[in-house]
């Protein structure tokens, strides 16, 4: 062994470490960026927990809906165990409509929604402020709504749903104010106007990449409870 021999470094260089460094910062950029892409574009997983744009419902709202739910139970025309919410003070932009089991408050949709023409300003297309229930008016109704049948009609496979409150939404059927698919709820529509949803004639219209799963769920006896500002 000679005295004067230098060991080899059992690490790497400095520089060596910077360039790892600086490729694991551009790997999780892209990674980021692509997971900001794939929120905006997917829907949201069922049964999924979260905050914020997740699916938890505030609680007053809840409690409005399940107040709801149970004047319709008691009087005896709940025939599908299902609670619909659509919260109407958030902004197109926003998953404002959940699907959820009143009982064990599992949500099984959290989803796009689209409201009427009538109830948002030009100013402001994104956010519904007017709400009513004269035929003509385009607005969404609030309020309690029983689900009807389904039928395949101009926008596809739709479902039918009858206003339980006197002069706020009893004119859903005449209005024939259903949940139907439309394109301007789809995610292509999303990305091009960055991020709001089209506007209906007043039908909470869906995704259609999720409208036949969430008709089909809800269909034939559930509660939907549409709320709104102020509320």
């Amino acid at each position: 062994m000679w005295i004067g021999a230098r060991a080899r470094p059992l690490i790497p260089s400095a520089n060596l470490n910077g360039s790892l460094a600086r490729a694991d910062a551009n790997l999780v950029m892209r990674l980021l960026r692509l997971a900001c892409v794939l929120l905006i574009l997917a829907p949201a997983t069922a049964g999924a927990t979260g905050s914020g744009d997740g699916p938890l419902l505030p609680t007053q709202l809840l409690t409005r809906a399940l107040e709801a739910y149970a004047r319709v139970e008691a009087a005896g025309r709940v025939r599908n165990r299902l609670l619909t919410v659509i919260d109407y003070a958030l902004p197109s932009s926003r998953r404002r409509l959940w699907v959820l089991e009143p009982d064990s408050r599992k949500i099984l949709f959290h989803e796009f929604v689209a409201h009427g023409k009538g109830s948002a300003p030009e100013s402001d297309p994104d956010r519904a402020e007017y709400f009513g229930n004269q035929p003509g008016s385009l607005r969404s109704s609030l309020g309690t709504f029983l689900t009807g049948d389904t039928y395949t009609g101009e926008h596809g496979y739709s479902l039918r749903l009858q206003g339980l409150d006197p002069g706020v939404n009893d004119l859903a059927e005449e209005r024939r104010i259903v949940i139907h698919p439309a394109d301007y709820v789809s995610p292509a529509f999303r990305m091009r106007s960055g991020g709001r949803l089209g506007r209906s004639w007043g039908c909470p219209a869906l995704d259609p990449s999720v409208a036949p799963q969430i008709i089909d769920r809800i269909q034939a006896g559930s509660v939907l409870f549409a709320d709104g500002p102020g509320s």
